[in-house]
C-alpha cells in the first residue's frame, strides 16, 4: 500500500533564549491528532504528523514537549564538548564494534592496507598525509561494516518468524538515521554502526526487521521489539548517547 506524505514544513518556536526549528512531516498512515516529536543525533528535530493536522494543532503539541526537547538538545550540546575533531595520526582513538583501538599509520611499500594488531588499528599508507590515511580508514570500515552488518542481520533475521527471506541490505553514510526499512521491504544501514558496541548494532538490525512485519512505530511496533529485545530503551539510550563518537570515528 502506498502511504501518501505530505512536504515538509519548518516551525520555529522560542523557549527562553533558544529557537528550536521543527521540520513537520505529514503522513496519511498517522492516526488522528498522533503527533510525534523526534530528537535526532545530529541535533534535528523531527516532527510526524497527521494529514489533517491543523497548524494550530501542531504548534500546541510542540509547545507543550518544548521544554522536554530543550532538554535534549542541552544533552546533545554537552556531549559534542568533548568531541575533538579527527586528524588522521598516529596515537588517535578509533572504535570499532564498540571498542577503543589506538591508530596507527605506517609506510607501505606496495598497496594500502588496514588491519587490527592487538590494541591497534593499523593503516599502512603510501602518504601519511591526513586524506589519505582517511580515505582508506573509510574504505576499511565500509569493508568491514558490509561483512559484519550483513552477517548479524542474517543470523538475526533467521531467528524471527515473520522474516520469510533475508531481505536486501545497502550500506552508505547516513546523517540522520542509524537505519531504515523501505516500503518494499528493503533495509539500509549506517556505515557509521561498525564503530558501535555489538548490543546496539542488534539493537537498530532488529528494529529494522520488526518494521517488515509492523511498518509504523506505534504501539504493536514497540511490542514486537520488546518482546525480541526487552531492555531496547537502554540500548538505544546508549546508542544515541554515543552518536557523537560514532559519527566522528
Amino acid at each position: 500500500m502506498k502511504t501518501s506524505v505530505a512536504p515538509s514544513e519548518r516551525l520555529v518556536l522560542a523557549y527562553g533564549d533558544r529557537k528550536i526549528a521543527f521540520d513537520i512531516r505529514r503522513s496519511a498512515a498517522r492516526k488522528r491528532r498522533s503527533i510525534a516529536i523526534h530528537v535526532e543525533p545530529d541535533g534535528k528535530v523531527r516532527v510526524d504528523a497527521p494529514m489533517d493536522a491543523t497548524s494550530p494543532a501542531i504548534r500546541k503539541a510542540l509547545t507543550r514537549r518544548l521544554g522536554w526537547v530543550h532538554h535534549q538538545l542541552t544533552d546533545i550540546e554537552n556531549r559534542r564538548r568533548w568531541v575533538m575533531p579527527r586528524e588522521y595520526v598516529s596515537g588517535e582513538t578509533v572504535l570499532y564494534l564498540g571498542r577503543r583501538y589506538r591508530l596507527k599509520v605506517i609506510d607501505a611499500e606496495d598497496h594500502p592496507l588496514t588491519r587490527l594488531r592487538g590494541g591497534y588499528l593499523e593503516v599502512h599508507v603510501g602518504d601519511r598525509s591526513p586524506s589519505w590515511v582517511r580515505d582508506e580508514l573509510d574504505r576499511w570500515c565500509r569493508d568491514r561494516a558490509k561483512h559484519v552488518l550483513t552477517e548479524r542481520l542474517t543470523n538475526m533475521a533467521g531467528q524471527l518468524r515473520w522474516v520469510r527471506e533475508i531481505p536486501p541490505v545497502t550500506i552508505r553514510s547516513m546523517m540522520r538515521q542509524w537505519g531504515s526499512c523501505s516500503p518494499k521491504g528493503r533495509i539500509a544501514l549506517n556505515v557509521a554502526l561498525i564503530c558501535a558496541p555489538a548490543e546496539c548494532v542488534d539493537y537498530v538490525l532488529l528494529h529494522e526487521l520488526c518494521h517488515l512485519k509492523v511498518r509504523s512505530h506505534r504501539a504493536p511496533f514497540y511490542r514486537l521489539l520488546e518482546a525480541h529485545m526487552p531492555d531496547w530503551r537502554r540500548v538505544k539510550t546508549r546508542l544515541d548517547n554515543m552518536a557523537d563518537q560514532i559519527l566522528r570515528n
